[in-house]
């Protein structure tokens, strides 16, 4: 049986609410990805995971839209960008349909880094006003500390994006295409600082990154190769995300007695 939400019956939809009441929601962009990756690398990698997730965590993939929070690189045609507020009350309406519908687990599984700082917000919402347990995978942060030392890192349009969407979308992918490749010191240097936790600069856009809009090299990705790191970008965030939302029952199951009880 499909895991897809839209390619469910209601019967079926509320048989799975039942036995399992998890929804997992893919999150990512539409964005310039260079002249050989398609704009919807984001979303299509999101999809590929959540997916994977589905079947090793026996839940429901809803479908998560896919526009995101990427004003940086609107300064290249081709991108289409939502405000935060926008995109906050996307998420959050989506997920609370499916809450009223006994949903009551919800894991986001993200792979673009502008939806960050608005899908913390959602999911603050989502728990305190509507009661669902939620966990956020980052899973392009799960693709870099598995596969980075392998693939050059995570770079915008490189490898591990490549990788990422070969599976289920090579004949998007356009390797023969691959020119033009900013400088990698000077984009590793900006994504470094933008990723760490003490300090956030604010870029403009993406040529502050890479001038030509991209950096990296992905002429060594391969399906075979992109199939094992879906596998296991999947396997780490079904594990991960089993073993917390186990946690989140009992720690917020025994607040919710100790409340009770007063």
């Amino acid at each position: 049986m499909s895991r897809y939400f839209i390619e469910l019956t209601q019967p079926e939809i509320k048989a799975q609410f039942d036995r399992h009441p998890l929804v997992i929601l893919p999150c990512g962009s539409v964005e310039q990805h260079g002249a050989h990756l398609p704009t919807g690398t984001d979303i299509f990698a999101a999809n590929s995971v959540s997916h994977a997730v589905a079947e090793k965590m026996d839940g429901v993939v809803l479908p998560g839209g896919p526009l995101g929070v990427t004003p940086m690189h609107m300064p290249f045609e081709a991108t289409i960008s939502l405000s935060p507020e926008t995109y906050q009350q996307v998420v959050i309406e989506t997920c609370v349909s499916t809450a009223q519908h006994g949903a009551k687990k919800l894991l986001i599984v993200n792979w673009h880094e502008g939806n960050i700082a608005s899908l913390q917000i959602a999911a603050e919402k989502l728990h305190r006003t509507y009661g669902m347990s939620v966990v956020i995978a980052q899973a392009c942060y799960v693709a870099e500390e598995l596969w980075g030392p392998y693939c050059g890192g995570l770079t915008h349009a490189g490898e591990i994006e490549a990788l990422s969407i070969l599976p289920d979308h090579g004949h998007l992918v356009h390797l023969e295409r691959v020119e033009r490749s900013s400088e990698k010191r000077r984009g590793e240097h900006m994504d470094k600082l933008r990723r760490t936790r003490a300090f956030v600069p604010i870029l403009t856009d993406i040529r502050s990154i890479a001038p030509t809009g991209w950096y990296g090299d992905p002429a060594p990705a391969t399906v075979e190769r992109g199939r094992q790191m879906i596998e296991d970008v999947a396997g780490a965030i079904a594990k991960e995300a089993t073993a917390i939302f186990a946690q989140l029952d009992r720690i917020q199951g025994a607040a919710a007695k100790d409340l009770a009880a007063e």
